[in-house]
């Protein structure tokens, strides 16, 4: 068996389409269909169902795929061995929430790669959760723990959030005196079909009227729109807490949710994934007091 093969079937079963997974390869359309066909004829048993929408894996296929994964992992164990005394370097991928990702750890990437220069950090900070069995992440910060699947996750920090808005708001409009005040109010939230995960449906916790005259699906989106004068919002506290522009309203009121690192087990021996995990806790831990 091609181990060239091999990991072609990873690509496809991980991007669920042979074009996908000839881009993500820099291969050609042809070649990797070729290499799947080959890989199929070699094990004798047929790995996907391919339709016109996409690959399907089939019940060997599903089986192969565990084997495959086993193969990667031990190959990736074996390389890290060898090369354990050489320099943390490579590519490691972070997926992470938008706030926390732009907000916070963008700014600071710039010490990481200071002390490893031969490390690369690819950074996709967007509003959506992140598949590190699909290897579209090697670290995402959740917003929840993870509760199954092959994944190792630690609690990074607890944040809190609150009430918002900014000083020409409150000039125009006044400042509520309680909750039910803020039925009075123009009230900036979250795209709430487009929430990805529970943790981020938290505006019952402050009203159970709540009703958004501006809704933006993202947390740096809710917090710009709030900053110019949009209304009230419920926003990150670690981001809307250094903006001098920005009122904390009802501070005896606030909500607390967790971020955690989550890696594949697969990955948790690999250097530069744990120096990177490792930075991210170390970088929250030294400023906790903004969470």
């Amino acid at each position: 068996m091609n181990w060239d093969d091999v990991r072609i079937f990873l690509a496809v079963a991980r991007n669920g389409q042979i074009l996908g997974a000839s881009k993500a390869l820099g291969l050609n359309h042809a070649t990797v269909a070729r290499r799947l066909s080959a890989l199929e004829q070699a094990i004798g048993s047929r790995l996907f169902m391919r339709r016109t929408n996409g690959t399907e894996l089939t019940a060997q296929g599903e089986q192969f795929l565990i084997h495959a994964e086993a193969m990667e992992s031990a190959g990736l164990a074996a390389a890290e061995a060898v090369d354990a005394d050489s320099e943390i370097e490579g590519i490691v991928r972070i997926g992470a929430p938008d706030g926390f990702g732009v907000a916070f750890l963008a700014p600071r990437l710039h010490e990481l790669v200071e002390r490893h220069p031969l490390l690369r950090i690819e950074l996709v900070p967007v509003p959506r959760a992140f598949s590190l069995s699909r290897r579209e992440a090697d670290i995402a910060v959740t917003l929840e723990r993870p509760r199954e699947g092959r994944l190792v996750a630690r609690k990074l920090t607890d944040y809190s959030l609150g009430l918002y808005a900014s000083r020409a708001y409150l000039d125009r409009h006044g400042t509520p005196a309680s909750l039910d005040d803020l039925r009075s109010h123009r009230l900036v939230g979250y795209v709430e079909d487009l929430l990805y995960t529970a943790s981020l449906d938290y505006t019952a916790a402050f009203s159970t009227e709540w009703r958004s005259q501006i809704a933006v699906s993202s947390a740096m989106g809710q917090t710009e729109a709030v900053r110019w004068g949009a209304g009230i919002g419920i926003l990150h506290a670690f981001m809307a807490g250094r903006d001098d522009n920005l009122v904390r309203i009802l501070p005896e009121h606030a909500l607390k949710r967790s971020y955690w690192t989550v890696l594949h087990e697969d990955f948790r021996t690999m250097k530069r994934v744990t120096v990177v995990s490792d930075f991210l806790s170390e970088i929250v831990a030294r400023e906790r007091f903004a969470f």
